[in-house]
């Protein structure tokens, strides 16, 4: 039997390689040059005002973000106080109780198809569900928004983690005469730090969501005082200052972007943190 030379082989091996590096080396330059960018144009933003005083009016090249800042940590304390316990009661349904049935089966199709969703699709459908009927923009509508966002990904999270953890842990429960729902909160805790990056991922992925908002929870220049109506935020703002013909806008914008930017930068890493000691 005649052996095929490994010539060929080891050239198709190499190309590949060197594809794949030079793709990987791709994105690394791009990620880092958006965040030069960011940085550049934005640190300059960033001062004492910024954090404390109300939006100016235009043309005016006093004030700051205040407002918009509270808002997005309300809309985003209040869609994770909605989506993380639905979402983990849906990943904990998928991985103990209805792994093998129809119904969950059904309900992983949906938890896919629902992160794969545009999030302006899920604007949409909060705007014809809440926004339409109540007569108007809310702090609601948002958090809800959000919630829809990221309620997919905690439970599709809840679930690989919670599958992760041995049999023979829930096995040995069961067989000490432990209940069911003991059983789960075991299984919880041996499984709490990939669970706390799957809500930290999630927080990450709605904190930047723009268009959502623009349908629920639209803008305001004054703080939030209530969620029945238009809440300031971040990412709106954003979209508003940067397509403005004032430089000083532009500049709180691209400031604006610095802070989400360094947000999502830094729950990323402590996720990632955590995801590495859970593996150790």
């Amino acid at each position: 039997m005649n052996r095929r030379p490994a010539t060929g082989r080891k050239l198709l091996d190499l190309a590949v390689r060197v594809a794949a590096s030079l793709a990987a080396l791709a994105g690394i330059l791009a990620l880092l040059w958006i965040l030069g960018v960011v940085v550049q144009r934005g640190f300059g933003a960033l001062d004492l005002a910024f954090f404390t005083e109300l939006p100016s009016p235009p043309g005016s090249t006093e004030g700051g973000l205040a407002s918009a800042i509270l808002g997005t940590l309300m809309l985003t304390g209040a869609a994770t106080l909605v989506g993380v316990p639905i979402g983990m009661l849906a990943g904990v349904y998928l991985a103990e109780l209805g792994r093998k049935s129809r119904f969950g089966a059904a309900v992983r199709f949906s938890v896919n198809v629902l992160m794969g969703l545009p999030s302006i699709l899920v604007g949409l459908f909060v705007w014809t569900l809440l926004v339409v009927p109540f007569g108007g923009f809310s702090g609601h509508a948002g958090a809800v928004a959000l919630a829809l966002i990221m309620l997919p990904v905690v439970a599709r999270t809840t679930e690989d983690m919670l599958a992760l953890v041995p049999n023979a842990l829930r096995e040995g429960a069961l067989a000490l005469g432990t209940p069911r729902w003991q059983v789960t909160l075991i299984v919880f805790r041996a499984a709490r730090g990939g669970l706390i990056t799957g809500v930290l991922l999630a927080v990450a992925r709605v904190s930047g969501e723009t268009a959502p908002l623009l349908f629920t929870a639209l803008n305001s220049p004054f703080w939030p005082a209530s969620f029945s109506e238009p809440v300031s935020n971040l990412t709106v703002t954003i979209f508003q200052y940067a397509m403005s013909p004032y430089e000083d806008w532009q500049a709180k914008a691209w400031g604006a972007s610095l802070l989400i930017m360094a947000g999502v930068l830094a729950t990323t890493v402590v996720a990632r943190t955590l995801a590495r000691e859970k593996k150790r």
